[in-house]
């Protein structure tokens, strides 16, 4: 599998970063190692998912936030027909999402607690 230079993706802050495939293997095999064996995908598989991910990736012809690479990732697992799998995926996502949330959240709190929120300071109360 070899890596497209000129691929880019869209992350969650809004930066631009290349395309990394292994990043895909390598999520794909966390949730891997968390099911059953019985319902675990072949090394071949994951490397098949992952190139399957690239190729689509590429064919779009644009720049793709995570959140989309991450459901064209759930969709090749489902596809292999790995729904155990597929569960563990997006209950991961899910999980990090929230504390993605929860992070934010806390920081706006404080914000507001130090009297660093600039909404805050220009209220007329």
């Amino acid at each position: 599998m070899e890596e497209v230079a000129f691929m880019k993706i869209m992350k969650r802050s809004g930066i631009e970063a290349d395309f990394d495939v292994t990043k895909i293997s390598a999520a794909i095999k966390k949730a891997n190692c968390e099911v059953a064996a019985v319902d675990q995908l072949s090394e071949e598989q994951i490397e098949e998912i992952s190139t399957n991910v690239e190729k689509i990736c590429s064919d779009i012809g644009r720049t793709l936030g995570v959140e989309e690479i991450q459901d064209l990732v759930e969709d090749q697992i489902m596809n292999k027909r790995a729904f155990v799998l597929a569960r563990k995926y997006i209950t991961y996502r899910y999980t990090r999402a929230l504390i993605r949330k929860s992070n934010s959240t806390d920081k706006q709190i404080l914000s507001l607690l130090e009297c660093n929120n600039e909404e805050a300071k220009q209220e007329n109360s």
